[in-house]
Order: C-alpha cells, then sequence, then structure tokens
C-alpha cells in the first residue's frame, strides 16, 4: 500500500503539472508518470537524482520503493489496471541491483530494428490499456538502448447514474451548441461545495463510483483558467476543512453554477440537481517541454551519462511523453425503455413544507478528477474545453 507521503508526492506533482495546462481541453495522469520518476531517480546520480528527487518530492534513495509500493497499489484496486514495462538492447548491461525494482515480468528487449521494436511496443501499449490508446506515446529509433514504460487503466460505473438528455447554457463558449446533458436529482446535499481559492470560489460537485474511485467536476469562474482550476481542485482535496459543503451554503449564487434557494415541496426533504455533460477528452504530452517539472533537465543532457545504478555504460534520457484518453458518460452501457401511464385530474396538489432546493450547471469548461477514494490519490485530472452534442451523443 502506498504511504500517505507518496499519495502527497503524486499529488503535488499532479498540482505543478495542472499548473502549466492550456485552455484547450486535455488530461493527464501523475500517477503514471511518477513510479517511473522514481525508478529513474533511483538509478541517477549526481545533479540529474537531486532534480529527479525534487520533482518527486521525496528522496531519491527510497523513490524505487515507493514507486513498487505505488504501483502495486493500483494493481490491487478494483477497477485499476497498472502496468510496467522495460526493454533493453542485449548489448546495454543493466544493473542487477536496478532491476531487482522491477517485477521479473517486466524486463523484454529491444532487437535494435527500429520497425519491429516500435510495433511491438505499440502492442504492448495496446494490450496493457484495453486498446484505449494504441500506440506508445514515445518514438524509438537506432540510438535508443532502452524504454521504460507504464500503462494506467480506470473504469467506474456510477452508483447512481444519470439520467441523458439535452442541455442548453446560457452564458458561456458553449452557449449555442445543442449540447448533450446529463442530469441527476439528490436529497445528498453535501455531495456538492464550494471552497474559496486563490483563484476565485471554485465549485466541487462529487460524483461516486464502484470499486472506491470517484470523480469530482469542477467548475470556476468565468475568468480563471485551467491550470488555476486544476491546481485549485487538488489543493482542496488535502484541504476539506475549507470547503463549505451544500447543506451550509447560504441562499443565492454562492458559487459558480451554483443557485440555492428555498421552494415549496410534498414532503420538506431538501433535493440537489444536477446537470453536466458528457465527454470525452484525448491528449498526448511531450513531458521534455516541462523538463524541469519532471526533474529531466540534466537528465537529457547527452555530452555525459546520469544513471550509473541502471548502467554502467552512460545513459541520458531521449524522450518522455504521455498519451491519454477520458471518456465521461451517464454510465457506460445504457439500453433504454418507455413506460407511460395515463391520469386524469385528481385536485390541486398541497405543498405543505418549504425545503432547501440546490442547482448546479457545469454549461461552460470546467475540470475533473479522478480519485481513489480511501487515499485520495489522483488518477487522473483534465480540462473539458468542447463537450459532446446531442448528435455526437445519439
Amino acid at each position: 500500500m502506498a504511504s500517505h507521503g507518496t499519495v502527497k508526492a503524486v499529488n503535488e506533482l499532479a498540482m505543478r503539472w495542472t499548473a502549466v495546462l492550456p485552455h484547450a481541453g486535455t488530461v493527464l495522469a501523475a500517477a503514471g508518470v511518477w513510479p517511473l520518476l522514481g525508478l529513474l531517480a533511483h538509478g541517477a546520480a549526481g545533479a540529474a537524482r537531486r532534480e529527479l528527487s525534487d520533482a518527486l518530492s521525496i528522496p531519491a534513495d527510497g523513490a524505487a520503493t515507493a514507486a513498487r509500493d505505488l504501483l502495486a497499489m493500483l494493481r490491487a484496486t478494483h477497477g485499476l489496471g497498472a502496468a510496467l514495462g522495460l526493454w533493453s538492447r542485449s548489448t546495454l548491461p543493466v544493473e542487477p541491483a536496478w532491476l531487482d525494482q522491477l517485477p521479473a515480468e517486466a524486463h523484454g528487449y529491444l532487437t535494435g530494428d527500429p520497425v519491429r521494436d516500435q510495433a511491438h511496443l505499440d502492442t504492448w501499449a495496446a494490450n496493457r490499456t484495453q486498446g484505449q490508446i494504441d500506440t506508445m506515446p514515445v518514438t524509438v529509433n537506432d540510438e535508443t538502448l532502452l524504454v521504460l514504460a507504464s500503462a494506467l487503466t480506470l473504469r467506474t460505473d456510477w452508483i447512481r447514474p444519470f439520467t441523458p438528455g439535452g442541455m442548453e447554457a446560457g452564458t458561456g463558449p458553449w452557449r449555442d451548441m445543442n449540447l448533450a446533458g446529463l442530469h441527476r436529482t439528490t436529497r445528498l446535499l453535501n455531495r456538492v461545495g464550494v471552497v474559496d481559492t486563490a483563484a476565485g470560489p471554485l465549485t466541487e460537485l462529487q460524483i461516486i463510483g464502484t470499486h472506491g474511485i470517484d470523480v469530482h467536476l469542477y467548475l470556476g469562474t468565468p475568468e480563471a483558467s485551467a491550470g488555476q482550476v486544476l491546481t485549485a481542485a487538488v489543493g482542496a482535496l488535502h484541504n476539506r476543512r475549507a470547503m463549505v459543503p451544500g447543506d451550509h451554503l447560504p441562499h443565492g449564487t454562492p458559487g459558480p453554477g451554483l443557485s440555492v434557494t428555498r421552494v415549496l415541496s410534498v414532503d420538506g426533504e431538501s433535493v440537489l440537481r444536477v446537470s453536466t455533460v458528457p465527454f470525452t477528452v484525448t491528449s498526448h504530452h511531450d513531458l521534455l517541454n516541462h523538463h524541469d517539472l519532471f526533474g529531466l533537465g540534466t537528465a537529457t543532457d547527452t555530452s555525459q551519462g546520469h544513471f550509473p545504478g541502471i548502467s554502467a555504460k552512460p545513459l541520458a534520457v531521449q524522450a518522455a511523453a504521455q498519451a491519454m484518453t477520458a471518456t465521461f458518460g451517464a454510465r457506460g452501457f445504457r439500453s433504454a425503455a418507455a413506460t407511460a401511464f395515463t391520469t386524469v385530474v385528481g385536485g390541486v396538489p398541497r405543498f405543505p413544507f418549504r425545503a432547501r432546493e440546490i442547482t448546479v450547471r457545469f454549461d461552460r469548461p470546467f475540470g475533473f478528477l479522478a480519485l481513489h477514494r480511501t487515499s485520495r490519490l489522483v488518477l487522473n485530472a483534465g480540462w473539458v474545453a468542447v463537450p459532446d452534442t446531442l448528435e455526437e451523443a445519439a
């Protein structure tokens, strides 16, 4: 089981990564990058080791153990899949002590034929991601000596599904779009909350999934960037006392996309009405575009070797990338049914009570986090810039 310190370190990397995101739709998995950085740090020396340690937020001496424990936790969690792969040239001596940090079945070999090796790596990526990613995010060439890769998959079904339908955006960039909508009503007001952050007020909606994996949606102010919203969202996971839950929100518009009112009610029970959109987001990240963020500045200097703990032969990082896709829907597979009742006028309904009604709408660009409920480990973080339309949903 990954320690609290490891979870916090992975989430800190996710926070720093989301801070540099553009406004365009994107998704990332710091939990897929962090273990690889940990294994590299274990075999690194000098400035490269120090930079990798800083990126990991833990000492390099314990990085390989922490990486192993994290991968073990991911593999042991229902709904998650995690795999590690290492391929090296037969002519490259790999230190046995470093190999011992990897699963025995993880090590394979490169033939030196880039076409053949690339095909093998692409097949591995497709198999380990259940066909969601069909190619490895890096390309091998004649100079490639070693490839270290991870694959992370996630699947969760909502405990309570949404009802598909349409939705209109009153303002913002989605105003004239024929939006597909997902709707839900619940008595659990605390599924929604508001937190004040450096980027302004942030509305959080928790969607509870199976296997202890949840998805949270986050709506900031119209002026807040994707990076600001998601950075604040990850920070809010570790500062729950700052979150004002739905049953304590004042009347009016206490947060982005929120409305809190008192309405006539048959039973006096409070209600939370949720409207959001389905979406699919795909991304390819070149990690070297932010090499300082990942501690890869010195490690990419090919004038010398930086990983004596991996091989006696001088090694430097050639490429680093992540490909990812995420889809959010009503509940996955859906069937349809039609039920009708005929009615006659039975008298004027009585509303003897007044009750709190909260409405939350995600009808403009927003962020999302997929996380492990118990540990609060962020598995995916993303930004929805373009939602599905009714035509695409159909």
